[in-house]
């Protein structure tokens, strides 16, 4: 029996690609469409709407279709309330649960929009009293009223069009022939007024390539400028910049000649004894052992850091947290209110926290790989800025920005 169910889309239909995308979901599962009403923007600042009906062979393969196309911002004309159903136990979801975007979601409680906070994608989200939340599948508890399907759900997905924005040069396509000096005049831009509104914050996520590529003296400079409101790495980057502040070397490579030195393959087990043997990074620091460096400008100037260490970590340094669920939590926490996030030469640690971000914080990947962008935004950080260059070269540029 044929079950019907009528729709309204409505954005930049055409320009973003949008209708096309609606209209594969629906064709894909065997479901037929109509268009029965359509307004099409006749400028790139007017948006479009289109009202669809959706005609599937069984009920199960709507909801399926549902599920799709609210991603896309897609709602039921008719709209009722959001479907709760009890967590059957601890870290359990009802079937059919709904699993969040990355993008502004709201639900219908009641007859009313609420916003869904701290907004990630593949969450659940809980449902207390007049609030919803997104919460991690490992975190809901038992009786917890947990949205199931897309009744209900709203999504609004940001618009592919930038022009009018900061960043209006640049789109989410990763690409090596963007002008690097363009980028770092808006981000300055961009950073300048997160400052001066004081209600978001500038984190960065940066693997140990910034020791390697000279990324360090600028790395300094940002954090005494007090451009930089926290540091999420690994083990890595911490013990290469550590090695670098004790014995000039980075993974045994002489920082001023490039060369390698006697004994260099075991300076970073040094620096990381070192370090345990005043307890901690702040100990070291006031027992006057490190005395420069991105960790000593860290404490320094109080910028706050999270360090995740992972199975190749050697140490590892005491600050690495080893359990995942911890450091996921730990990163989490750092990039609530964040409204600038630069992912600095990292795969591993830049698609974690990409996977924790909302859509609309502005995210900048810079990398010399243009693999490593183009994994970042396939993962699902559509939202994410590629810059194809040295991540040393971006960070002096940068920091000269900032301070001049």
């Amino acid at each position: 029996m044929t079950t019907r169910k009528t729709l309204r889309a409505s954005g930049h239909l055409i320009d973003d690609g949008l209708l096309h995308k609606i209209f594969d979901v629906v064709t894909g599962t065997g479901a037929t469409y109509e268009v029965i009403e359509s307004r099409i923007g006749r400028t790139k600042d007017q948006t479009s709407t289109a009202v669809i009906q959706v005609d599937a062979p069984e009920e199960s393969t709507l909801a399926d279709i549902m599920q799709d196309l609210v991603k896309l911002g897609v709602e039921p004309v008719e709209t009722a309330s959001v479907v709760l159903e009890p967590a059957p136990a601890d870290g359990v979801a009802p079937d059919g649960f709904y699993s969040t975007t990355n993008h502004p979601t709201e639900v219908r409680i009641e007859g009313t929009w609420t916003l869904v906070d701290q907004q990630r994608m593949d969450a659940l989200i809980v449902v207390d009293g007049d609030r919803a939340s997104c919460v991690k599948l490992r975190n809901v508890e038992k009786g917890q009223a947990v949205v199931v399907g897309a009744e209900g759900v709203r999504v609004t997905p940001p618009a592919k069009d930038l022009e009018d924005g900061d960043f209006g040069f640049m789109n989410s396509e990763v690409s090596s022939e963007r002008h690097v000096a363009l980028v770092v005049d808006s981000l300055a831009k961009q950073i300048a007024q997160i400052k001066k509104e004081g209600k978001k914050k500038v984190i960065l996520v940066a693997g140990p390539v910034v020791v390697h590529t000279g990324g360090v003296a600028p790395m300094e400079r940002l954090l005494a400028a007090g451009a930089i409101d926290g540091i999420l790495a690994g083990n890595a980057l911490a013990v290469h910049d550590i090695e670098r502040a004790l014995l000039n070397t980075s993974l045994g490579i002489d920082t001023n000649t490039g060369q390698g030195v006697a004994g260099g393959h075991c300076h970073h087990m040094r620096a990381i004894n070192e370090i345990r043997k005043h307890g901690d990074i702040p100990k070291a620091i006031e027992a006057g052992s490190l005395t420069h460096g991105i960790m000593y400008h860290c404490v320094k100037h109080g910028v706050p850091y999270v360090l995740a260490g992972s199975l190749r970590d050697d140490g590892p340094l005491p600050e690495a947290i080893t359990d995942m669920n911890e450091a996921q939590e730990a990163y989490a926490a750092m990039i609530e209110d964040a409204g600038i996030v630069l992912i600095l030469s990292t795969m591993l640690h830049g698609i974690a926290t990409g996977n924790m971000l909302p859509s609309t914080v502005t995210t900048v990947c810079i990398d010399i790989n243009p693999a490593v962008v183009t994994k970042l935004c396939d993962r699902g950080s559509a939202q994410t800025i590629g810059v194809v260059t040295d991540v040393g070269l971006f960070l002096h540029m940068l920091a000269d920005r900032i301070n001049a």
